[in-house]
């Protein structure tokens, strides 16, 4: 499955298009989704930036509220998903990426000059920074469709590098033979 996600916010327009892309023999549907001035729909006057789409979910950034946050919309009830603990006024997210039941988002978050990984869990309403024992720049995350792995780029060895960690924050010793 191919997913893409484009969303424009220019200062008196704000659209999203979704192309989903359903199998080699599937063809595009392109969805667009209302503007609530109100905030509370996937589109607004702020910028959203960073989409990422998983199974039914949209999470996204925006500074629809004075600071950059995460947010994750909801295809199926159109409804953007509350995510209580999740976001700060002293953090800036960006990056996003949810697990494909939506249970996990991870993220970019850079507080006080310091970069970091975040895994939140829906579940426990939880947040963990996985590279606190990383002492290195991060960024760009990404996790596994079933949530139990975390791959980023870190700048641990003094160039950009691709880590990938569990869940709890332990990285992962991935082969480097390709057979």
């Amino acid at each position: 499955m191919n997913d893409m996600v484009k969303l424009i916010s220019p200062t008196y327009l704000t659209c999203v298009t979704v192309s989903l892309l359903t199998g080699c023999a599937g063809y595009p549907r392109i969805l667009n989704y209302p503007f609530d001035p109100g905030g509370q729909s996937l589109n607004s006057f702020a910028s959203e930036l960073n989409p990422q789409i998983s199974g039914r979910y949209i999470v996204f950034t925006s500074d629809r509220r004075g600071s950059q946050d995460v947010y994750m919309f909801d295809m199926a009830t159109n409804n953007l998903i509350d995510l209580p603990g999740l976001n700060s006024f002293d953090t800036i997210a960006s990056h996003p990426a949810v697990s494909s039941d939506g249970r996990y988002i991870v993220f970019a978050a850079n507080r006080q000059g310091r970069s970091a990984i975040i895994l939140y869990d829906r579940e426990t309403r939880q947040s963990r920074n996985l590279t606190t024992n990383l002492q290195a720049e991060v960024r760009n995350p990404t996790i596994s469709a079933d949530g139990s792995r975390i791959a980023f780029e870190s700048s641990v060895n003094g160039q950009w590098d691709v880590l990938v960690y569990d869940r709890s924050g332990r990285p992962l010793n991935i082969s480097q033979d390709p057979r």
